[in-house]
């Protein structure tokens, strides 16, 4: 196997990083400034940040469709100059809160256009293999591009914020002329069908597409727990700088651990990759409860651990298990983690108010813990009596 990347390849995982550090220079700042810059009230903002979040992964679904039509290449182009035109719209409004929102959206569909084809693209051509290293890769750099956004933009976004987001614009503009540098790709429909004997927590869902989606919905849900709720929880008990610290290291920690679990996660049957996935999450959650520095560090080392093998696992059996395009493939699975992701931040708020209130919020995450060990195995049951058509060439379990 050809462990080089191409070069386009190189360009695409390139444009990972750029891309996610231009936009998480400016995104995990967007409460305050919708807040305290434009004089937004919170419940507003909430749903503004709500719909925008929903756009963004749900949107995904359009990217595939609109790549069928028109192909990889201009979709990533189309998707890029919508996000410039966005983030451009930022700078006059600082001044026009509406043209904020709408600066929001922009930059919220964008992304949600790219994403799918800009993996589908990586993949595409590429043997089964090959899969594993190329979204382990992607990973690395959109997670190497969220731990250095934030830090590199901090003395800017509060103080000059024009100058900020006018720069993340003209950074769009030349990835996208970039991408002009790109082959075109056919976005093709996988020939593959998994015909592994899982078992465990998928035992009962071989041949049945739905069961990724509905996997990664799940493992979304609980780490979304990990991401919404840390900061409640961690800075009174340390301190904004450790909780910072943290979340760099988190991030870091993935950029290097993921290419270098990605060929024994693909290795591994999925019924094995989501028992080990989930119990180490679970753990990893049961640890924060410690609270103070060492239990949150390693809580988070756990819970990264467990991303790098369920998140890639849950889409390289997407791709093997659907007949659909890569491009669709991926939007479902974006779709799958908004879900996740918007169900973890509607029951988890109330849940960590209702521990807080009791006087022990280390129950939130034992609660959370417990819900990573449940809610696989009892995703299990329907799966079971889902009917499926046979298939004579499968192995028996």
């Amino acid at each position: 196997m050809d462990r080089r990347f191409s070069a386009s390849q190189v360009l695409l995982l390139t444009a990972s990083f750029l891309i996610t550090l231009g936009s998480f220079a400016v995104l995990p700042y967007m409460s305050v400034l919708l807040h305290e810059r434009l004089g937004l009230g919170l419940p507003l903002v909430g749903v503004v940040l709500a719909m925008a979040s929903f756009v963004q992964f749900s949107g995904g679904v359009v990217g595939a469709a609109l790549a069928r039509r028109i192909g990889l290449r201009a979709t990533m182009l189309l998707a890029l100059a919508v996000r410039t035109v966005g983030f451009a719209c930022f700078v006059p409004g600082l001044g026009r809160p509406w043209l904020a929102v709408v600066a929001l959206f922009l930059v919220s569909a964008g992304a949600a256009l790219y994403l799918p084809a800009n993996k589908a693209h990586l993949v595409a051509g590429r043997p089964a293999g090959e899969r594993p290293r190329l979204l382990a890769a992607s990973g690395s750099a959109f997670n190497a591009g969220i731990a250095l956004g934030p830090p590199a933009a901090a003395p800017l976004v509060l103080g000059d914020p024009g100058v900020l987001f006018g720069a993340v614009a003209v950074l769009f503009a030349l990835v996208g002329a970039a991408h002009l540098l790109l082959p075109e790709a056919s976005d093709e429909a996988s020939d593959e069908a998994s015909d592994e004997p899982v078992g465990g927590y998928a035992g009962a869902a071989r041949g049945f597409a739905g069961a990724p989606f509905a996997y990664t919905v799940l493992a979304v849900y609980v780490f979304m727990f990990f991401q919404h709720y840390l900061a409640l929880y961690a800075i009174p008990r340390t301190s904004t700088g450790y909780y910072g610290a943290v979340l760099m290291g988190y991030a870091l920690l993935l950029v290097v651990v993921q290419p270098l679990l990605a060929a024994r996660t693909a290795k591994l049957t999925y019924g094995r990759a989501l028992r080990l996935g989930f119990g180490t999450m679970a753990l990893g959650l049961a640890t924060l409860a410690g609270g103070g520095h060492a239990w949150i560090a390693a809580g988070a080392v756990l819970i990264c651990l467990a991303e790098a093998v369920l998140f890639l696992r849950n889409d390289l059996e997407a791709l093997t298990r659907s007949t659909a395009p890569p491009a669709t493939v991926f939007a479902r699975q974006r779709l799958a983690a908004g879900l996740g992701a918007s169900t973890a931040a509607l029951l988890g708020a109330p849940l960590y108010a209702a521990t807080e209130r009791a006087g022990s919020a280390s129950h939130f995450w034992l609660a959370a813990s417990a819900q990573a060990v449940l809610l696989p195995l009892l995703l299990c049951l329907p799966l079971t009596t889902r009917p499926r058509s046979p298939n004579p060439t499968a192995p028996h379990p």
